[in-house]
């Protein structure tokens, strides 16, 4: 991407006026080297010669571990890529200042993917533009994320790079996760540990101090429920390659026990940090499917938790020490849950500021 000096000197690019991302109202920006074109449902114009001053940002702000602190929500590429989601999309930019207005603080994006559909080394980037136009409006973060497939060449490293250098007009993504979860391959499990370590140890080396974010299979899965998920899961040798740890604790799938959103959550959380060696690790646990009141947005044929689980939920981050959580995902959350979950979260959880 061009730095925002380089908007200014190649005005002749071509560029993208953004309509209806919420406050913005018309917003100038630039993608550059990615091969990609706008999206039919942008408008494209002529080349403006002065980019609003409100919109340019000469540094990008550090990276820290705020934006996993407090309550998030995750959006994935079914909800807002065309290319995995024809018609109308269940999540777009306007929906930033929702997530704001319920009390969310960071919003988990899926950036990349890895198949036959992705046509590029990240989602279609004059979306991903506006998305992050829009959360810099609403005060509302976003953490990209990838899943990675494992594959003999550089694919996953350049994905995951190509979400790290992403930005727009000063604008870039708050942080960056990596969903460790694909097992659906012809791999014996230490292979793929092998091939988790390297890319772990590539891209930390290359992200420098950066946080990064593990999105982890629960352990309650992993340990007890299916030890054949991932045996021999390298909890070491990733210890100190991640900042953050994000187990997937979604106990609507679960039953007796394992259902009960509280249980669930601090047994998971406990487990991360026992199969880490460390009874600090910062953890930000990640509850669901969705929540259930009658109103969500999209219905995405599985289990989904119950509005009642959701300050079970919440207690049980307090109590474990976590220092935020987020359900998977917004667009399988009714209005209503959306609303509950954000007042348990900023009642039970201070402020940023106070998290330390």
């Amino acid at each position: 991407m061009t730095t925002v000096g380089r908007v200014v000197d190649r005005t002749s690019r071509r560029v993208g006026l953004l309509l209806g991302a919420g406050c913005l109202g018309v917003a100038l920006f630039v993608v550059a080297g990615l091969g990609q074109e706008p999206a039919d449902h942008w408008v494209t114009g002529a080349p403006l010669k002065v980019i609003p001053a409100q919109l340019v940002v000469e540094q990008p702000p550090d990276r820290t571990l705020d934006p996993y602190k407090g309550a998030g929500t995750w959006v994935d590429a079914y909800d807002f890529d065309p290319a995995y989601s024809p018609g109308v999309p269940s999540v777009v930019h306007a929906d930033l200042a929702s997530m704001a207005q319920t009390g969310l603080r960071t919003l988990f994006l899926q950036a990349a993917r890895s198949d036959q559909r992705a046509v590029g080394l990240i989602s279609d980037p004059w979306l991903l533009a506006g998305f992050l136009l829009a959360a810099d409006t609403a005060d509302i973060p976003i953490v990209g994320w990838y899943l990675p497939k494992w594959t003999v060449d550089d694919e996953d490293l350049d994905r995951l790079l190509a979400i790290d250098r992403f930005s727009v007009l000063g604008r870039r993504f708050a942080g960056l996760a990596v969903d460790i979860e694909w097992n659906r391959d012809d791999l014996g499990a230490i292979e793929r540990s092998d091939r988790l370590a390297n890319l772990s140890d590539r891209l930390r080396r290359t992200v420098g101090d950066d946080p990064l974010g593990a999105i982890v299979m629960p352990p309650v899965v992993t340990d007890e429920i299916n030890p054949a998920f991932w045996p021999g899961f390298p909890w070491d040798e990733l210890s100190w390659r991640y900042d953050v740890w994000l187990p997937m604790g979604y106990w609507s799938f679960r039953t007796a026990e394992h259902a009960d959103p509280a249980f669930y959550t601090s047994d998971n959380i406990r487990r991360v940090r026992a199969n880490l060696g460390n009874d600090d690790a910062v953890i930000h646990a990640i509850g669901g499917i969705g929540a259930a009141d009658g109103t969500a947005v999209v219905d995405p044929g599985e289990p989904l938790a119950s509005v009642d689980d959701l300050q079970p939920f919440v207690d049980a981050l307090v109590q474990e020490r976590a220092i935020g959580g987020s359900i998977y995902d917004w667009a399988s959350m009714g209005v209503d849950a959306r609303i509950t979950f954000g007042e348990s979260m900023v009642q039970m959880f201070p402020t940023v500021e106070q998290l330390g």
